[in-house]
């Protein structure tokens, strides 16, 4: 990608040379040509008149030269004269038809008419008319030059006539005197000259205030724009960045011919390197031609940095508000806490789903006309929650809703819904949820730095499915394929997670500030003595399978005479909502099922016991919100649960006996009020600070470089080396390479179980969030 952040020639001195050097072109070019038009016009009424006066003078010399009446003496002279226009008159007749046919006049103007072009070839303007008025001459058996027609004239009564009616030729001597004077001037000057073609050029390029690019440059900038190619077959960066070098070094003296129109940017010729040179050339060229650009060949060689030398964060994820699901909540309030330190600008890119899909997954029947009307909702449950005016951007991707993963799946290449200008820092969301089917750029290849966030134990519920165990083990290699291809740094939320290439360890979700506030509540109203709760314990969740409600059935049915009078009140809603039901009633289980709601209702305040038995989840919100809300929280004794430990309310057990135990101890006793402290861990400023430490980006923003950054992608500038390619980039390089030809194939995705027609964006899409169609987007040639 160019970098348009560069100096360049001030636009008003380039807009104004290069419309100088138009303007006069344009303005010579119309000269010659008006000119011209005007003296053909002159010479046409010219030659009529001509021809007329011809006609009635042959006529008057005919009739004069008629034989005499008889008996009349004719003296010698006549009688001699009378003779030749007896003889001469058939020829005289026959030249008369030739020149008074149209067609005569039609090839003689022909020849002299200006050719359509922009380069006037003046000598040769010059040579056709001298030769088009020796051929008026010789067919007539006159010349035009003032000297010859007074020694050739043979009428002696006419001679006055004629020479007068002569000087009307007088244009076709002035126009030739200018020609000769142009021509003689624009040699001169070299600005037409036709010996003078190359000095002409050079003239032209000189007069912009930036030259056009050169073959040399125009390769160098091809072999620049193809390096994910190279990556792909393994080749090191440093190798092509030393084929650019080549290239351009040839280059360098004529570059430096025209040092005169970089005197600005002289130091940056002296001290940047050459590939910066090129750059700065070709965003020159593309600044001075008022080109702007938006993306290479294949991808950006430099990675983008923005005019204003402010860092710009995408974060994409998979789902979005009013599905409150973790993926739509936390990547949002991260967006909002991120935005509010005003560092770096943000961008939470969010799936568009079609109204179809919409009813499908939105509670409440919830739906939207566009992506205005959910964008507005977002902001608004946003803005109620931490208090504050969050200031950042929306953006919307094409995604489907699949029925089998019960997940969004994005639909067409995902990253391109990032303008290139922003594309500095891409956050993904669940990395191998988007990138499973990503069939288009490579992240890395876009983004200055790329942080995966995984969210979701996919292993874990695709082992609960039918053939789990062969499933798991693709998802397992399909996923350590795309989250290393496609990321620099992966956090995990904890150790429950897939063991990912490149990943470390950390919570980096907070708890929505309003949690916080309830849980100061509650503490002010125990400290004054009131009742804080007033009810028992509570399971909140969607209502599928794997998000506990098989563990929960089973325990309260193993243990169900040692927990006899315990009640447990359900929330949620979910596909298995009936079946999960069914068995519970089967089992005559103490529970009562009744419609999920927001954790933060006011009728879930009054709970004292939060009860999580899931084992699925990599790092429940709602046991964080639990915890902010001052409850007790009894949970597995489970690395997803590691986070919760350090607090005194989380009551952890292993074995069924171990929860009955739990159960029975937070019934019989109150929580603990929170510390500062741990109310600062839980609170998003925390995880904010978490992250930006575990991700790298504080060095980053800092335009630090970070510890362990072994890759030239973590710099603003491109270290040359010749090194040998190392065996982590040829890997990374060919799983990405090959992922996109596994993508790229309709019967290879739908093996898979991606969504049919998934690879691009429906027609609805593109009416929906006013994109191109599809067949515009990527079009079928030859069809």
């Amino acid at each position: 990608m160019l970098n348009l952040g560069a100096e360049r020639p001030p636009p008003q001195l380039a807009t104004g040379t290069a419309e100088k050097a138009l303007s006069f072109l344009s303005k010579g070019w119309r000269e010659v040509r008006d000119s011209a038009d005007a003296d053909l016009q002159l010479m046409r009424q010219r030659a009529n008149s001509f021809k007329n006066l011809a006609d009635r003078e042959l006529e008057h010399f005919l009739n004069s030269a008629a034989i005499p009446p008889s008996g009349a003496a004719l003296p010698s002279p006549s009688i001699a004269e009378f003779e030749l226009v007896k003889r001469i008159q058939p020829k005289l007749s026959a030249i008369r038809r030739a020149y008074s046919s149209p067609e005569f006049g039609r090839r003689v103007l022909e020849k002299w008419s200006p050719k359509a072009t922009i380069r006037i070839d003046l000598s040769a303007i010059k040579n056709a008319i001298v030769s088009e008025v020796d051929e008026v001459g010789a067919a007539l058996d006159l010349s035009w030059d003032e000297d010859q027609t007074k020694e050739n004239s043979r009428w002696e009564e006419g001679r006055g006539g004629i020479i007068e009616q002569g000087k009307g030729w007088e244009p076709i001597r002035i126009l030739k005197t200018r020609l000769k004077e142009f021509e003689r001037k624009s040699q001169s000057t070299e600005i037409f000259g036709t010996f003078k073609s190359s000095e002409f050029i050079e003239k032209v390029k000189l007069s912009l205030d930036v030259p056009p690019l050169d073959i040399p440059e125009l390769l160098a900038h091809l072999v620049k724009q193809s390096w994910p190619l190279f990556d792909h077959l393994g080749v090191r960066r440093d190798i092509y960045v030393k084929m650019v070098e080549t290239l351009c070094s040839r280059h360098r003296d004529q570059v430096m011919y025209h040092h005169s129109l970089y005197a600005k940017e002289e130091s940056l010729y002296e001290n940047e390197k050459i590939s910066d040179e090129l750059d700065l050339r070709i965003a020159s060229v593309l600044h001075n031609t008022g080109h702007h650009y938006e993306g290479g060949f294949w991808t950006s060689f430099v990675k983008n940095e923005s005019a204003d030398k402010k860092h710009h964060v995408a974060i994409v994820t998979t789902a979005s508000l009013p599905w409150m699901t973790g993926t739509a909540v936390n990547p949002l309030f991260r967006a909002a806490y991120l935005a509010k330190s005003a560092k770096q600008a943000v961008t939470l890119v969010v799936p568009w789903l079609c109204k179809s899909d919409q009813e499908l997954v939105y509670p409440n029947n919830l739906s939207f006309s566009s992506p205005e009307a959910q964008e507005a909702y977002i902001r608004n449950w946003l803005e109620e929650r931490v208090g504050f005016k969050a200031d950042f951007k929306i953006s919307f991707y094409p995604g489907k809703f699949s029925k089998e993963r019960r997940s969004i799946i994005p639909a067409g290449d995902t990253s391109q819904f990032i303008p290139s200008k922003e594309a500095d820092i891409a956050i993904l969301e669940e990395p191998e949820h988007l990138n499973w089917y990503h069939h288009g750029k490579r992240w890395t290849d876009k983004f200055n730095h790329v942080v995966g966030i995984v969210h979701t134990n996919y292993l874990e519920y695709i082992k609960r499915e039918k053939n789990g165990a062969i499933q798991a083990f693709l998802v397992k290699h399909i996923n350590n394929m795309v989250t290393r291809a496609y990321c620099h740094k992966v956090l995990r939320l904890s150790a429950a997670t897939q063991d990912l290439p490149k990943s470390v360890i950390c919570n980096v979700h907070g708890v929505n500030p309003k949690f916080l506030r309830i849980g100061e509540k509650v503490a002010a109203e125990r400290v004054h003595g009131q009742q804080a709760f007033s009810k028992g314990a509570y399971f909140l969740g969607k209502m599928v399978w794997a998000k506990g409600y098989r563990e929960l059935i089973d325990l309260l049915a193993k243990h169900k005479s040692d927990l006899e009078g315990f009640k447990l009140d359900v929330y949620g809603n979910g596909e298995d909502s009936q079946e999960v039901q069914s068995v519970a009633k089967k089992l005559d289980l103490n529970l009562n099922f009744l419609r999920g709601r927001d954790h933060a209702d006011d009728s879930l305040h009054e709970y004292k016991v939060f009860v999580n038995p899931s084992i699925s989840d990599v790092l429940c919100t709602a046991t964080a919100e639990a915890l902010a809300m001052g409850k007790f929280v009894i949970c597995a004794d489970h690395p997803s649960n590691e986070f919760f430990r350090a607090f005194p309310n989380c009551l952890t057990y292993k074995t069924s006996e171990d929860f009955v135990s739990r159960v029975k101890e937070a019934m019989a006793s109150d929580p603990q009020p929170l510390t500062p402290e741990q109310r600062h861990n839980l609170s998003w400023e925390a995880a904010t600070q978490r992250f930006m430490e575990y991700s790298e980006l504080d060095k980053i923003l800092s335009n630090e470089e970070p510890m362990n950054g072994d890759k030239a992608i973590y710099s603003r500038k491109i270290k040359k080396s010749m090194s040998m390619p190392s065996l982590s980039d040829v890997v990374d390089g060919g799983l990405a390479f090959a992922h996109y030809c596994f993508t790229g194939n309709e019967i290879l995705r739908l093996t898979t179980g991606a969504i049919p027609g998934s690879r691009d964006y429906s027609k609805q899409h593109s009416v929906d969030l006013r994109l191109l169609p599809p067949q515009v987007q990527n079009p079928v040639y030859g069809w």
